[in-house]
């Protein structure tokens, strides 16, 4: 299956794993007052992993493939999208690990793992 970072960087997805968001919590307790106040402040980020093979024609434009996305570990918010029609937005990249080279006919190949953070839930907003 197709995958597509910000709409340019195309890649066969063979793995998505998407945790569960996370709640955040607050807990304040007074001197001299029995129990406690607990504030829920929401759900905050998940964690999202996807594993795929990226192939390329030659060595070189394979590597400069994996250099795009590993540079995309810059903090800004990027975009993924699946060919089954599934869209991650406000993701955030955390790690990528690249495979080694294989070559056949067609070129070159190698398997990545990019492990996103998405920082909120996008079809939450109004609009």
């Amino acid at each position: 299956m197709k995958a597509t970072l910000d709409g340019t960087i195309d890649f066969e997805q063979t793995q998505l794993a998407v945790g569960s968001w996370q709640r955040e919590s607050i807990e304040r307790a007074a001197a001299g007052v029995d129990g406690a106040i607990k504030v829920d402040l929401g759900r905050r980020t998940r964690e999202i992993v996807q594993k795929g093979v990226m192939r390329a024609p030659s060595r070189a434009a394979l590597i400069a493939r994996v250099d795009i996305i590993c540079d995309s570990q810059n903090g800004a918010c990027h975009t993924m999208e699946t060919a089954g029609g599934a869209r991650f937005e406000d993701m955030w990249i955390q790690k990528v690990r690249a495979g080694s080279i294989e070559y056949s006919g067609s070129g070159a190949s190698c398997g990545i793992e990019i492990k996103y953070v998405q920082l909120r839930d996008s079809s939450l907003r109004s609009g």
